[in-house]
């Protein structure tokens, strides 16, 4: 990473830790540095698995001894940023006593700070706003205590720092259409504007 300031090689190195699987860490490093000449060979994604369903259709519920009625439980990392792209790791976690099985993208909304649904296009792949390598659909088995991952990218648009106008201070996230969604509040919000793009990958099983 030859050039590269300092801020920015702390990054690459943080980010590679959570999201080496999607090979988020390559496409920052050519944000932060487009000089670059030298690119490492990326494996190809094997192709999707045949569709099937999620979970099943759970009601929303309070949760039961921290975990959901759906058997998962939803949380984000640390937003990273460089050069204007943001990117967010989005992890799904079998917190129940059964297997639970995914495949295919998050289902997503966003809203401001007074809850209200924003215009924010989610998109079922990184692009147009990343070349982000994603896995694209397949079955994922989550045996109790696994979890698979997404990455969340956009482009950053002007927030008010005052009012958080244009800032997705609420995230609602469900494994997949008709699950029931669970809200989280990532640190520091999407800054992603009134409109704009979130771009999604599709789930992933973490492996220790």
């Amino acid at each position: 990473m030859t050039g590269i300031p300092a801020r920015h090689a702390l990054f690459l190195a943080g980010l590679a830790l959570l999201t080496t699987a999607c090979g988020l860490a390559a496409e920052l490093d050519r944000e932060a540095d487009p000089e670059r000449t030298a690119a490492q060979a990326r494996p190809t994604a094997p192709p999707p698995a045949p569709s099937v369903s999620g979970p099943g259709d759970t009601p929303p519920s309070a949760a039961v001894s921290g975990c959901p009625a759906t058997g998962v439980r939803v949380s984000t990392g640390m937003v990273n940023a460089a050069m204007g792209l943001r990117a967010m790791p989005v992890t799904l976690t079998n917190c129940g006593g059964a297997d639970q099985k995914v495949n295919g993208y998050p289902d997503v909304r966003v809203r401001d700070v007074e809850r209200r649904p924003m215009d924010v296009t989610v998109l079922k792949g990184p692009g147009p706003i990343t070349q982000l390598d994603d896995p694209g659909p397949r079955l994922v088995t989550l045996k109790p205590g696994e979890s698979a991952r997404s990455v969340f990218v956009w482009r950053y648009s002007a927030v008010d720092a005052a009012t958080l106008d244009g800032s997705g201070v609420y995230v609602e996230i469900a494994p997949s259409p008709g699950v029931a969604r669970q809200t989280v509040e990532p640190e520091g919000g999407l800054d992603i504007g009134d409109t704009g793009l979130l771009g999604t990958t599709a789930w992933q099983k973490v492996v220790d």
